[in-house]
């Protein structure tokens, strides 16, 4: 097989990360654009923008059917699907296997499997690898409550199909099992269509470590180590790191090869994550795979050297994997930081605004994955996130302070953003020490609220380069400053 026109089934900045690699190996490329959306980074570099269309936004790139007829139509080869959208979906594979094109990914049988987290659950431990005692609905669902109690508290409730952290519930009391089950069984029917639960034992104050796997489906799969995510924020990961600074060597390594020994028992294909909940005695668990590319991918490849993206599509044109365990190494640390549209001051609402003005952090181990531009309009269409900041440093202090440092740098006027929510914890003396949990940001939620903006001072002086209309909304777009100069109209 060869690849020659890429139709990238995704938009924002993981559909310009993956243009960037494809146009560096010589492959033509293509990006999908909704009417609704502005221009934006990958429209600039790639080839060709398709148009496609629906109800709203996102339906259009869920829409299987339209982004298939859209690669016939322009001749595209194969698809890459980012994450997120149909990058998981095991129907858009068969159609594209149907048309004859090539999907940059795994198997559909093996994102079927994978995605029904208590199929994926039986398979690893059916191989023996470690999963948290559970029970299951479908086993019995008449005496599912009981099995469920027996499991002992504090309970994880979980959809069979979910993903994202959406339909999950802690139970740490009987008084609330029943309503808790209902609740979540209603999340998994309205997220995912598939109202089934599981519950497992709930870890206290873990950590989240998951680990990078690579293979050909040809039998070959190497681990590119690990990451850990344990800044979350409603399940959802904000700061990503690599090498996770709880891991000893022989953690490191035993974690990393039960993660490979599980994409070779699939035979995995492509580019994917086993994650893991990790225990503060040191014992760690099967969470789930995700079939994918992950958003925090750059930091695996700051550290290794390798670009992941190539590789996934090398694998998918029918090539061996070209990277041997042994020579896949991590140099130094990296951290990557979510920047978002969100006011984190009014519980994290999604933001919405023009881009008034913009200016990237650079410098030394700075890297911006972005999906924004200046003068662009962040809308409340699509997630939130906007960019992501990377940083790479010799070691996990040199990396903290470049993050720091580029926190401060980046400057996005127009739309409220977390970065200064995402500075004051990178300042906070537990992270600086690796005392990390997932659930680090409720327990010092307070700390982290009065932290100030520390970007403030640079933020105004670059906003007195905006005309004075202009001015006015980029101040009110950051709320450290309006609230320092005590209300702007004031």
């Amino acid at each position: 097989m060869s690849i020659t026109r890429l139709l990238v089934a995704n938009r924002g900045e993981i559909a310009a990360r993956v243009v960037r690699t494809a146009r560096a190996i010589g492959i033509k490329t293509a990006v999908l654009r909704h009417p609704a959306e502005v221009d934006a980074p990958a429209h600039a570099i790639a080839d060709q923008v398709v148009t496609i269309d629906g109800p709203t936004p996102v339906s259009a790139y869920l829409d299987i059917g339209q982004i298939v007829q859209a690669a016939r139509h322009i001749g595209a080869d194969s698809v890459h699907p980012g994450y997120g959208f149909l990058a998981e979906n095991a129907a858009f594979v068969k159609a594209l296997d149907e048309a004859g094109i090539i999907f940059v990914g795994p198997t559909a049988e093996v994102i079927d499997l994978m995605g029904d987290k208590v199929r994926a659950r039986n398979f690893v431990a059916e191989r023996g690898f470690p999963v948290a005692p559970s029970a299951i609905e479908d086993d019995n669902p008449g005496d599912f409550v009981e099995r469920a109690r027996a499991v002992g508290y504090p309970l994880l409730i979980k959809p069979s199909a979910g993903g994202g952290g959406k339909g999950m519930r802690i139970v740490r009391e009987d008084a609330r099992l029943r309503a808790e089950i209902e609740t979540a069984r209603r999340e998994g029917e309205r997220y995912f269509g598939d109202g089934r639960l599981f519950v497992e034992t709930y870890i206290e104050n873990p950590r989240h470590i998951e680990v990078q796997v690579m293979g050909d489906g040809q039998g070959n799969v190497v681990h590119l180590w690990e990451r850990e995510c344990s800044i979350q924020r409603r399940f959802q990961k904000i700061i990503e790191e690599t090498p996770s600074p709880a891991l000893r060597p022989g953690q490191r390594e035993e974690i990393c090869e039960a993660a490979a020994g599980i994409a070779r028992a699939v035979n995995y294909r492509g580019a994917g994550t086993v994650e893991f909940i990790y225990a503060n005695d040191g014992r760690f668990y099967f969470l789930e795979m995700n079939t994918r590319l992950q958003v925090e991918h750059p930091v695996t490849e700051m550290v290794t050297g390798f670009d992941l993206v190539a590789e996934q599509l090398r694998i998918a044109a029918g090539e061996p994997l070209g990277l041997q365990q042994d020579d896949i190494h991590q140099t130094g640390h990296s951290i990557e930081l979510r920047v978002c549209a969100e006011d984190a001051d009014a519980d994290f609402r999604p933001a919405i605004g023009n881009i008034l003005l913009m200016d990237e952090p650079a410098g030394p181990g700075v890297r911006v994955d972005s999906g924004i531009l200046e003068g662009g309009k962040v809308t409340t269409d699509f997630d939130p996130m906007l960019s992501k900041l990377i940083v790479h440093g010799r070691d996990r202090a040199e990396a903290i302070a470049r993050a720091r440092r580029a926190a401060l740098d980046y400057i996005i006027l127009g739309v409220t953003t977390n970065l200064g929510y995402l500075y004051a914890i990178l300042e906070h003396p537990r992270f600086g020490f690796g005392d990390l949990s997932t659930g680090f940001l409720d327990e010092e939620a307070d700390a982290l609220k009065r932290a100030p903006d520390a970007s403030s001072t640079d933020i105004l002086l670059a906003a007195t380069a905006l005309s004075d209309a202009r001015l006015v909304q980029a101040v009110e777009s950051v709320p450290a400053i309006y609230r320092m100069m005590g209300g702007w109209r004031n």
